[in-house]
């Protein structure tokens, strides 16, 4: 493999979706300081979690990926963390026990700061200015002093997901994750659930088999700690080349930033600067293949991205939205299975069903994210093939940004706590219902 590009040759390839800085010398600066931060992850745990995916590509273990649509620093407190987590664990359980297999859980957090636009500028009541791109960018406050884009911010991100790790280690390890403590979470959500008796049998099974195992004396490690994974989509060229190293084991780089990195939809051009870096780093890494993506184009990312077809390297994410997802998914899965690449195939039900509502929200149906699910395992389980995972935009917290679900927020309901600054996210409640339902499919994989 040939050696990683440096930042000016991927400069040169004119990446997309990154912001225009007034201050070149402040960019480098910033870049300097995090060439010299230590690594948030080890090279070592991403070779772990690659061995976990490739697992779930045999159907051996399922993906449970989870987290904010964009993270802001003021969200980095130990409540949010926490809500986040509980939450997490919560629908692992439910999945675990239902699909009898191993869930791999990977946070959408510690590094999802940044957000692709889709217009350089945002207007109103006749003032332009730039977008809002992600706190790793600019402020979310629609002031020109606030939109500039300010490249302190991105070791603002490293300081903050450093926090962010640092709070979910301490949790998963001090007790926080043990099984029969998020069991009992899962009890309360069952017995206030609109949806009570279609989970409680589900509830009360995983109940008597930790009965059972109580009874019998067995108390292994697993039921108390858990391994916690963290991803972000790598947008930002300037930070996450920064936070590239040198593994000494091997002599490869690996992108510490994160465990799991991916390339979203609007930036895997097959010649573009994200690909390029991509296949150059050795975490495990995904790609986002959306409604525009034909069957070459995904061939064309897998041979380009994981040459050497190396199991649990590449995932590919789909996100096609509830009435596409039956005709536009299954070419791109028969033609990347029949020339053998290996991949795991994750559903990101959220991306796909975004709309605006009559009074000005940015919304999904909780029936529209249930029903590209359903599309997803409807296909593989017509194809032979493994439906390997879930990707949730969602938070530990009781806003109201997605319409549906066993509470029935409407359109007028979403004004009650409309928080996310970007996307809207599943709220706690609706984040545990589709644990519950895809609980329901894996039964059936």
């Amino acid at each position: 493999m040939n050696a990683l590009p440096t930042l000016e040759q991927l400069r040169a390839l004119g990446p997309l979706q990154q912001p225009t800085y007034p201050d070149s010398a402040a960019v480098d600066a910033a870049v300097a300081r995090l060439r010299t931060a230590p690594p948030l992850v080890f090279a070592g745990e991403c070779d772990d979690l690659k061995d976990k995916i490739a697992a779930v590509s045999r159907g051996e273990a399922f993906l449970l990926q989870g987290g904010d649509c964009a993270e802001t620093f003021a969200g980095v407190t130990a409540d949010n963390v926490r809500n986040k987590l509980r939450v997490l664990l919560q629908m692992a359980v439910v999945l675990t026990y239902a699909g009898s297999v191993p869930v791999v859980k990977l946070g959408r957090l510690a590094g999802q700061y940044a957000k692709p636009r889709s217009s350089d500028t945002e207007t109103r009541e006749g003032v332009t200015l730039p977008a809002y791109r992600g706190d790793a960018v600019n402020g979310f406050e629609f002031t020109p002093e606030s939109r500039i884009p300010d490249p302190q911010r991105l070791v603002e991100v490293y300081n903050a997901s450093a926090a962010t790790l640092n709070l979910i280690r301490a949790f998963v390890s001090g007790g926080y994750a043990d099984l029969r403590q998020v069991h009992t979470w899962n009890n309360d959500f069952v017995r206030e659930s609109p949806f009570a008796q279609r989970y409680e049998a589900m509830a009360d099974e995983i109940e008597r088999a930790l009965t059972f195992m109580k009874a019998i004396g067995a108390d292994p490690d697993e039921f108390h700690r858990v391994d916690f994974h963290s991803s972000h989509e790598a947008l930002l060229m300037d930070y996450e080349h920064a936070m590239t190293r040198i593994d000494s084991r091997t002599g490869l780089p690996y992108n510490v930033s994160g465990h799991f990195v991916w390339i979203g939809e609007r930036t895997r051009q097959l010649d573009g600067a994200h690909v390029e870096y991509f296949r150059h780093i050795r975490n495990p890494i995904g790609c986002k293949l959306g409604p525009t993506a034909t069957a070459d184009d995904a061939l064309s990312l897998a041979h380009k991205l994981n040459p050497e077809n190396e199991p649990g390297r590449l995932t590919f994410i789909t996100r096609f939205g509830a009435d596409k997802i039956r005709d536009g998914l299954p070419p791109l899965v028969e033609k990347v299975t029949a020339e053998g690449v290996s991949v795991a195939w994750v559903s990101d039900p959220m991306h796909g069903n975004t709309f605006e509502t009559s009074n000005g929200y940015k919304t999904r149906r909780f029936d529209d994210v249930i029903e590209e699910v359903q599309g997803f395992f409807d296909v593989h389980r017509a194809l032979g093939t493994v439906p390997g995972g879930v990707l949730v935009e969602m938070t530990g917290d009781d806003v109201t940004e997605c319409i549906g679900g066993g509470e029935e927020i409407d359109e007028h309901g979403l004004a009650h706590r409309y928080e996310s600054v970007v996307d809207p996210r599943l709220n706690r409640v609706q984040s545990l219902e589709l644990a519950f339902r895809v609980a329901e499919m894996l039964r059936r994989r």
